[in-house]
């Protein structure tokens, strides 16, 4: 039904951003928020229908949106968890792990346990190559002025908003606090951590 929308953000949290468009804001999910900055720009959209809410899903690129309808189509994927899996900044790191059948990192995901793990390897495997090669934009463009602490703390809330518990950002935010990043920044950085941990 909608493919893309072209206009400026006028608002970010750590579950949406707005972006105005001949006078109207329209609501858009996304896995970062904060990657999309507040120039005009372009947004691949999904739109998803449920009995109670009818919500729009944005991408930087059409390649996420694609790989984010595929997630979405295995059971026990809901988009929720595929906008946690895609937040990661290495979607091609989830398409290699699908490949070669690696539950272990799959499972890293909020809501990804293993029977879903499972169904992931047997739902996409061999029906990801269109993606493979392409970037998906994981360069570390982050350098920032300043180490703010409330960009800290937006991206822990974020975190939250993906899903991860409070006892898993406790344990990677003492690692985040003497770097010099932008809320994007320490969101990769602490989903860089949280896929590391056992």
């Amino acid at each position: 039904m909608y493919d893309y929308i072209k206009g400026k953000v006028t608002r970010v949290t750590p579950e949406y951003l707005v972006i105005e468009q001949q006078g109207i804001g329209w609501q858009i999910f996304a896995p970062n928020p904060y990657s999309f900055g507040s120039d005009d720009l372009q947004v691949f959209l999904h739109y998803h229908v449920r009995e109670d809410a009818h919500l729009l899903f944005g991408f930087p690129t059409l390649e996420q949106r694609e790989l984010f309808r595929k997630l979405i189509s295995v059971s026990g994927i809901g988009p929720k968890g595929a906008l946690a899996i895609l937040a990661s900044g290495q979607p091609q790191h989830v398409i290699e792990a699908i490949e070669r059948e690696d539950e272990s990192y799959l499972v890293k995901f909020p809501g990804v346990g293993k029977k879903t793990a499972r169904q992931m390897i047997l739902d996409l495997k061999g029906k990801l190559a269109e993606f493979f090669g392409d970037p998906f934009d994981p360069e570390e463009t982050n350098i920032l002025l300043s180490n703010d602490q409330a960009e800290l703390e937006e991206a822990m809330l974020a975190l939250g908003a993906l899903g991860y518990s409070e006892r898993e950002i406790t344990k990677v935010k003492p690692q985040l606090r003497d770097l010099d990043l932008d809320t994007e920044g320490f969101m990769k950085k602490a989903l860089q951590l949280l896929l590391k941990q056992n």
